[in-house]
């Protein structure tokens, strides 16, 4: 047995432990309402127990220093005044659900949130409560073991993007688990800061800066997520080891997915649908781009749709040695914009790239077109370079260059090449099973 199958066992030992103490084995279980003192409550609780609260708006800013679980009825709500977390946990071993967390502070520099905990804790369970506030909904530090699932967090939109807190923030973590939250008018949806071994599955990310933002983490999985009415879907940053598969990303202002300095990682099978630049916003050289890849080399680009942005991929500052294929760029008015002095084959064992505005035959019917595809040329990149220079382009001067570049290949300059365009959309369904990362063993 594997030393990783070993740790999971024991986890689940544990785990078994201490769902005996909330079962009621070895745990009282108290039921309060609003007329009741929580935090003395909450102060007297022992190890194991299960605070109920009934419907009732229970005013304050209530520390947990037991290993509990707080657990609400319909209509219980918590309301923070105003200020400060409505609840910060010291203890391991705590669940929080079914809870209306309200009206906590909007000190951003405090770092105020709805649940709030930078102890090194264990074994956390957030699950399926509703917060609304303007500052973090959830904060999560130092933790070893956590489950967020089936929560729903709102901001406030009346505050500028920049005021606002994360949705659900995550710093210094390992082992999380993310699934089926909605996350909704903060900053970020998910912030995910130098954690690693997590997973963020089945979340419905809107109306944020970035559905889900990475910086400084590796090994961690990005599974079957939504995002749309964001500046960006995805923003993947600073980061290694990531899989980012099944995903979506719609109605997004500037980027589908970004990657900035990503390296070692797998983006595929993710649809990328509409990133358009509003007209207001439109200034030279911002333009909605499907995926942006920056300083980010050693990655699998594969299987994705790519499907009517202004810049269907955009590759700079030094990334190269990927592996792209098997994606599908439909409809976008730029392809690929490529700044680079060095050749990229965008094919692997034969299998390239489909391309809605490719022109060539397949004669021998094997569903790869007979001539390769370049998506660029020297006047492209003059165009990049001097963008005034759009006005030009229907010119006759610009088509006879057009014109001379095809009849003397030489005169090309380095840039993208797909040896083996397909004439037909591939399938994007991911055969990857999803994992059973730490996070899942809450």
């Amino acid at each position: 047995m594997s030393s990783t199958r070993v740790a999971l066992s024991f986890r689940f030992f544990l785990l078994s432990v201490v769902t005996l103490f909330h079962s009621g084995v070895l745990a009282a279980v108290i039921t309060l309402t609003s007329q009741d003192n929580l935090q003395i409550e909450l102060d007297a609780a022992q190890s194991g127990d299960t605070i109920i609260l009934n419907g009732g708006e229970y005013v304050g800013n209530f520390t947990i220093s037991q290993s509990i679980t707080l657990q609400g009825k319909l209509g219980a709500k918590i309301d923070a005044g105003g200020t400060g977390n409505a609840l910060t946990l010291l203890a391991s071993d705590t669940t929080i659900e079914n809870l209306n967390i309200v009206n906590w502070g909007r000190n951003l520099t405090e770092q105020n949130a709805g649940i709030y905990n930078d102890k090194s804790l264990k074994n956390l369970i957030f699950r399926g409560n509703t917060l609304k506030g303007d500052a973090f909904g959830i904060w999560a530090q130092q933790v070893d073991g956590i489950l967020i699932e089936n929560n729903t967090v709102e901001g406030n939109p009346i505050l500028r993007s920049a005021d606002r807190g994360n949705g659900i923030q995550l710093s210094s973590v390992k082992n999380a688990l993310v699934v089926g939250n909605e996350v909704s008018k903060t900053r970020d949806g998910l912030y995910i800061i130098s954690s690693q071994d997590s997973e963020l599955r089945d979340n419905i990310l809107h109306d944020l800066r970035y559905g889900v933002h990475y910086m400084y983490s590796h090994h961690n999985r990005v599974i079957d997520n939504f995002a749309y009415n964001t500046r960006a879907g995805y923003a993947l940053m600073s980061s290694r080891q990531l899989t980012v598969h099944g995903n979506r990303s719609q109605d997004s202002e500037d980027y589908g997915m970004l990657m900035n300095f990503i390296t070692q990682s797998d983006i595929s099978y993710n649809q990328i649908k509409n990133v358009w630049t509003k007209p207001e916003n439109k200034v030279i050289g911002r333009d909605g781009k499907g995926f942006f890849v920056y300083n980010s080399g050693y990655n699998t680009i594969s299987h994705n749709v790519i499907d009517t942005a202004e810049i269907g991929i955009h590759l700079t500052a030094g990334s190269e040695n990927g592996k792209i294929f098997g994606n599908s760029f439909i409809n976008n008015p730029v392809q690929v914009k490529y700044v680079s002095n060095q050749k990229q084959e965008w094919s692997q064992n034969g299998e390239g790239n489909f391309w809605s505005n490719y022109l060539g035959w397949d004669l021998d019917n094997n569903s790869i077109g007979d001539t390769p595809f370049e998506p660029n040329d020297g006047i492209d990149k003059m165009v990049w370079k001097y963008p005034e220079s759009k006005v030009l382009l229907d010119s006759p001067s610009v088509l006879m260059l057009r014109w001379i570049q095809k009849q003397f290949p030489v005169l090309k300059p380095p840039g993208v090449k797909d040896s083996h365009p397909l004439m037909m959309q591939p399938s994007i369904h991911s055969s990857q099973p999803k994992s059973d990362t730490a996070g899942t063993r809450l």
